[in-house]
């Protein structure tokens, strides 16, 4: 070290020099220690089409200080590193990247575009890990992980393979989430619903030999063409004679029932709904309980399907068909204007088109109540702990995870049928078998959809370590279970709660014993940062700005577990102004270190050293109330790191 230091601080050229210093050093890494306890985190793994952002910024400082902390404290520390495949929205990146070519994905065909991935991916897949280097982030970097590389693919195999002997796993007909823009089946959690005004129609619906009408009310008049029954809530006195009546539904011509069921809000419209068992959730399961048709009249490309006339248009565009239809046969008996949620594709945006479809599911309701248990039981903390009791309620009400999705980009899912026989069983392998078990026959063909990204994902504490190669091995047995997992609360369903449920099943072990829940990161008047409202703040530019310490502090300091933060340019600046003043502090005191004798200020250090925290009787009044500040400090600082209240 040089006796003076510049009078100037430049934070680039530092910051440079100590984490090339981290790095030549493997300062980061962690070998095995059975003598040492381990404090271990595992990354939330950002999609591989990813560029560092605010959100990112925040959760992997926050991660680093944690982990820093640990180090400190003599703990084993190991921070595992790694990206997600991102299915959908990698997949998406990838297909416009293409159509600047001039190419789509099935003019490629599925092995060409799937070498064309995987080209894309060596290229630019781990460019968000290379810029949490610059974020002083101490990974172990030699441990990165990929949900697709071949250690994390064996424990998914390995997963799906065990569910569906378990008979967790099953393929059924039923009513999924799809996104016609995406073309593949969505879980209910990857839904966004978004607010927005349409007209809500009250159609009139003739009653079959008897003048009068039922009329309903709808935001989705085009559906009616898949109508099936018309519901009532059977404590509804309006309708009670009306019950077991037949309708004629209008533009189709077609006798439906009207029947009684409690799910029925009689609030709603006029208290009659009609019932679309193919496109809609609730009207789905009516059908079930009522064993009534389920008539599909919307295909994948949200275009109607055998429905006449209707056959062909756009959903939007039948809508308006429909509308002008209704009226002309004085059917319509008012519209009004109706603000309500409508659910939207959480990659692209696009309205969801509730459809019947064959899908996987994993059956959830047994496995959510072990993890249930084990929150209740206090195995998994949460700061703060309201986020415990909301993940409760999610696991109370839990349904069906549908792990199906209709791309090629992911884990395709080991599943083989038999081209000679339909009713041979399906054999789960991730080879292709050479015989099929029941009929001899040696021609197969794969399931062509592949697993929901999430479900890799869920297995992440445990298949980082080897879980599927070797369910005994060292790291495994050593590192899991982690101590805690860092992340934003938009994730705590779609990851955080299936992590806890995965980790249950297969090891028998909660895969985290804490959870820190941050919120997320809005500009200075509380809007979510993005590109449309020109307010993103680019962590990456504030680093060339002001450097990465400026950085770091003014997110850590803004931070209250679970709360959003509102940021601005001016905190970062604030922030720089304060580094300058520690180093002005820094160089203030070597400057005075260096022109005192190396073996004073050794023999002071010690004595000072072997005093605290009993102070000494001959210091000064102003040094005893300095050591004092001291130790109140240390004292308050270790509190507010056990709660993890580190914007404090």
């Amino acid at each position: 070290m040089n006796k003076e230091l510049p009078k100037a601080y430049n934070p680039h050229q530092t910051e440079e020099l100590i984490l090339n210093f981290w790095l030549e050093k493997k300062l980061y890494h962690t070998e095995l220690d059975f003598k040492k306890t381990p404090f271990v985190i595992v990354i939330p793994p950002p999609n591989i089409t990813g560029a560092l952002h605010m959100g990112h910024a925040l959760n992997n400082t926050l991660q680093d200080v944690i982990i820093r902390i640990a180090k400190m404290r003599n703990f084993n520390a190991l921070w595992v590193p790694g990206t997600d495949h991102g299915g959908i929205a990698t997949q998406n990146v990838v297909e416009r990247l293409l159509l600047k070519e001039g190419k789509t994905k099935h003019q490629l065909g599925r092995e060409k575009f799937l070498e064309f991935m995987w080209s894309w991916r060596k290229q630019t897949g781990d460019t968000i890990l290379h810029q949490l280097k610059y974020l002083g982030c101490l990974c172990d970097w030699e441990r990165t992980r990929f949900t697709m590389d071949e250690v994390c693919s064996a424990a998914v195999y390995k997963a799906f393979k065990i569910l569906f002997e378990q008979g967790y796993i099953y393929r059924g007909e039923r009513i999924v989430n799809w996104c016609p823009r995406c073309q593949t089946a969505l879980a209910d959690i990857e839904v966004e619903y978004k607010q927005q005004t349409d007209k809500l129609w009250y159609i009139k619906y003739p009653l079959k030999g008897k003048k009068g009408f039922i009329t309903v009310a709808t935001v989705r008049p085009e559906t009616m063409l898949g109508d099936t029954a018309v519901a009532v809530n059977p404590k509804d006195e309006r309708y009670k004679d009306l019950i077991g009546e037949v309708v004629i539904l209008p533009l189709m011509n077609r006798e439906i029932r009207i029947i009684a069921d409690e799910v029925v809000d009689p609030e709603f419209g006029t208290g009659a709904v009609k019932v679309t068992p193919a496109h809609d959730p609730a009207d789905f399961e009516i059908a079930q309980r009522h064993n009534l048709d389920v008539l599909k009249v919307i295909d994948e490309n949200a275009h109607m399907i055998d429905v006449g006339s209707y056959t062909g248009l756009d959903r939007f565009e039948c809508r308006k068909k429909v509308e002008d239809d209704l009226s002309k046969l004085g059917l319509i008996e008012k519209i009004e204007d109706y603000t309500h949620n409508v659910g939207v594709c959480y990659r692209c945006g696009t309205i969801i088109e509730p459809l019947t479809s064959k899908q996987w599911f994993v059956k959830m309701k047994e496995i959510a109540q072990k993890a249930h248990k084990a929150i209740t039981d206090g195995k998994v903390v949460y700061y703060p702990e309201v986020y415990r009791d909301y993940t409760l309620r999610w696991l109370e009400n839990i349904k069906d995870w549908c792990i199906s999705r209709q791309i090629w980009w992911g884990h395709r899912i080991p599943v083989w049928y038999c081209k000679n026989n339909k009713n041979c069983q399906v054999i789960v392998s991730l080879e292709k078998p050479q015989k099929c078990e029941w009929c001899g026959e040696s021609e197969f063909y794969q399931d062509p959809d592949v697993l929901d990204t999430w479900f890799s994902s869920a297995l992440w504490p445990f298949s980082v370590f080897g879980w599927g190669v070797d369910e005994k091995n060292n790291d495994l047995k050593y590192f899991y279970p982690t101590q805690i997992l860092v992340t934003g609360y938009e994730i705590l369903y779609l990851w955080v709660a299936r992590m806890i449920m995965m980790g249950l099943h297969f090891l028998g072990e909660v895969p985290f014993k804490e959870v820190y829940v941050h919120g997320i990161v809005r500009d200075i008047h509380g809007k979510k940062m993005s590109k449309s409202l020109g307010n993103v703040i680019d962590p990456l530019e504030i680093i060339k700005k002001y450097g990465t310490d400026a950085l770091r502090f003014s997110l850590v300091s803004s931070t209250t577990a679970g709360r959003d933060i509102h940021i601005s340019e001016e905190s970062f600046i604030s922030s720089r102004n304060f580094m300058n003043k520690i180093y002005n502090m820094t160089r203030f005191i070597i400057t005075n270190i260096y022109q005192q004798d190396k073996q004073e200020i050794k023999d002071w250090l010690r004595k000072f050293k072997s005093n605290l925290p009993n102070l000494p009787q001959e210091l000064g009044i102003a040094e005893e109330w300095i050591l004092n500040e001291l130790k109140l400090l240390i004292q308050t600082t270790k509190e507010y790191i056990r709660k993890y209240l580190l914007g404090n």
